[in-house]
């Protein structure tokens, strides 16, 4: 018998398909324990599926009205109806499935050839920028999760979309995602979508204005047509070659839909508003700062017939002249000659640059600026008709120079004021103290920090635009401050009142013959001097103005209902080629002041002078503002004329 010990002893081997199963079933068994840990790991933070979340639920909405009760903009979340999957066009499902999950009614919940795709593209990023996301991934990511990227959030999406595959059938789970998803501009939902950019319910959906909305969930708040029309079409015509390329569309009906974009809704006031309603936004922070969490209608002053002309009148002048000219911004602010802003164009393009310059740019505006040294003059006892002499002028080693290039010899005051002769402006700025005509330009409203230097009355201190169209207005009201506004009321969604713009007397910065004088003198700049080309077929008055090297052009004027400041110029001060203040924006303010008056009566400048002053010394206001619709209503028939210029809303 042999020993164990013994040399000749060995053991026996198993065989190794024997060892092969037995080390796969240890292999297998770790595999299971790990998975169910990691399932209960990833189940400790999932939300509960049982319980679908309302979609936006967390969002507040701000929602801007136009005076005329129209929305200018909503910010925040937007429902529709829900659209059922038999309501749904099948154009719809096709450029959906086509672009974002061909495979969607043959997979369990995930695509595995996708899958690998995006981990394959993921370890070659070094993280995870793709997902290979199925529609049933999205949908489980929408209603239950974050935008956030990491390698637990994309496992806990598999899976919910394992989960909703076990509970749901996939036309149930189309329509579940098709209500749900977020296409921008605070649209969620293809019934939201379709009416707030096609203006009709999503089951009339053309196979044009399908594709639009498939393209947008990739990316909704760059390619939301109201902002971006371009890209979203270009968008549009990638999901038309996609239902080419899935057999849904033809090639000669792709091509024949790719020629025509799908008709856009009309804005209310156009899509460059949103310059106004931002600002508006700002401003009720300003005037409420207690805002957050808070769903809020903010109520304003802006009138979209107004506002559209002055975007058409921009729009014009920039694809015309502007091209020509290299003048490749403008901006424009109408008010009512209380402040109150009825049109606002803070730039060419919205959707390209949010930058207002209305509200925001500072630029030289020229002799614009000769309105505070000539009304500091006038204030000082010179005369419209006192005389002067257009000669070389020197100022602490400075000479001013006339656009022109040319001396004049002796003209008025009025004269020099409307060919907009420099040297005289600053002759008579040095005569009466340039200080003075700061302190003028700071009680009409320019609050930007202004240097008493010899070229002040040039406009080589820069101003904002909107400040600059409210000065002006104090002069066309007859002397009161009219400091620009934009909001009268702020309310919940209940209608809980926030804020309420409180009416008030208007105050008097000018005296009556100092604005008599002005005007007459801003009239002929307007009839016969440098800015002939702002003339209407009404009284009208104005200034122009233009900065060296024709960096910066302006105009600001009124008539007797409207005033309105015009910039023209580029965001980098390149010059432009001779553009001018009496040139190009004097066009495009007397192509948006036609317009804007097309069914105003002709008045008098100066028309409402007498009862600005009688509502400035009388106390009008003393009774509490109204507190509902009924009460301004009653309140406004007995205050008529005074309600509807200093506060009503």
């Amino acid at each position: 018998m042999t020993s164990k010990d013994s040399p000749s002893f060995k053991p026996k081997r198993k065989p190794l398909l024997r060892r092969l199963a037995y080390g796969g079933a240890i292999v297998g068994v770790w595999g299971v324990i790990a998975g169910i840990v990691l399932i209960a790991y990833l189940s400790l933070d999932m939300p509960d599926l049982e319980n679908l979340p309302a979609a936006g639920s967390q969002d507040t909405a701000v929602v801007v009205k136009a005076v005329n009760g129209a929305t200018l903009v909503r910010r925040g979340p937007i429902y529709g109806d829900w659209i059922s999957f038999d309501q749904t066009p099948t154009a719809l499902v096709d450029a959906f499935v086509s672009i974002e999950d061909r495979s969607f009614f043959t997979h369990d919940g995930i695509d595995s050839k996708g899958l690998l795709r995006a981990v394959w593209s993921n370890l070659r990023a070094g993280g995870v920028r793709a997902g290979g996301s199925t529609i049933t991934q999205q949908l489980a990511k929408n209603l239950f999760l974050s935008n956030e990227r990491t390698i637990k959030r994309k496992a806990q999406e598999l899976l919910m979309a394992l989960w909703l595959e076990q509970k749901f059938t996939k036309e149930q789970i189309l329509t579940l995602y098709l209500n749900r998803v977020y296409f921008g501009g605070g649209a969620y939902g293809i019934d939201a979508a379709s009416r707030k950019f096609f203006g009709h319910s999503a089951t009339s959906l053309s196979i044009a204005e399908s594709a639009v909305l498939a393209g947008l969930v990739k990316a909704p708040s760059r390619l939301a047509p109201h902002i971006n029309p371009d890209g979203a079409w270009e968008r549009g015509r990638v999901v038309l070659a996609a239902m080419q390329t899935t057999g849904k569309l033809s090639a000669a009906a792709k091509q024949k839909i790719s020629e025509q974009p799908p008709a856009l809704r009309r804005p209310a006031a156009g899509r460059n508003v949103r310059f106004f309603t931002d600002w508006v936004e700002t401003e009720a922070r300003r005037l409420a700062p207690d805002l957050r969490g808070k769903s809020l209608i903010i109520f304003t002053t802006l009138d979209p017939s107004v506002q559209r002309a002055a975007t058409l009148a921009v729009g014009r002048a920039l694809d015309g002249e502007g091209k020509r000219n290299g003048a490749s911004e403008a901006a424009l602010v109408a008010i009512d000659h209380d402040g109150a802003v009825r049109a606002m164009v803070g730039g060419r393009d919205y959707a390209k640059s949010q930058y207002n310059r209305a509200t925001q740019a500072k630029r030289q505006p020229g002799s614009a600026f000769k309105l505070f040294t000539y009304l500091a003059a006038l204030e000082a006892g010179i005369k419209p008709m006192d005389r002067y002499v257009d000669a070389p002028t020197n100022v602490e080693d400075w000479a001013p120079k006339n656009y022109s290039g040319q001396f004049n010899g002796e003209m008025s005051a009025q004269e020099a004021f409307a060919r907009s002769i420099n040297t005289i402006a600053v002759q008579i700025s040095e005569e009466i103290g340039r200080e003075k005509a700061a302190a003028v330009a700071r009680r009409l409203g320019i609050k930007t920090a202004i240097s008493n230097v010899p070229s002040l009355p040039l406009g080589t201190e820069e101003v904002r635009l909107l400040e600059l169209a409210g000065s002006y207005a104090s002069v066309a009201n007859g002397g009161h401050l009219a400091q620009p506004y934009s909001i009268v009321e702020i309310t919940t969604l209940e209608g809980e009142v926030i804020f309420r713009r409180r009416p008030s007397s208007p105050r008097s910065v000018l005296r009556s013959d100092t604005v008599e004088d002005i005007t007459s003198m801003l009239t002929s700049v307007v009839k016969w001097g440098s800015g002939k080309n702002a003339a209407l077929a009404r009284p009208a008055a104005g200034k122009s103005g233009t900065s060296q090297d024709s960096r910066d052009a302006v105009f600001a004027g009124f008539t007797s209902d409207m005033t309105a400041a015009v910039w023209v110029g580029n965001d980098n001060g390149a010059p432009m080629k001779n553009v001018t203040g009496g040139g190009m924006p004097a066009r495009i303010w007397r192509d948006f002041m036609t317009e804007a008056h097309a069914s105003v009566p002709v008045r008098p400048l100066l028309a409402d002078a007498a009862l600005y002053a009688s509502a400035a010394q009388q106390q009008f206001f003393d009774d509490p503002a109204p507190t509902t619709l009924a009460e301004k209503s009653e309140k406004k028939k007995k205050r008529g004329f005074f309600s509807r210029l200093f506060g009503g809303s």
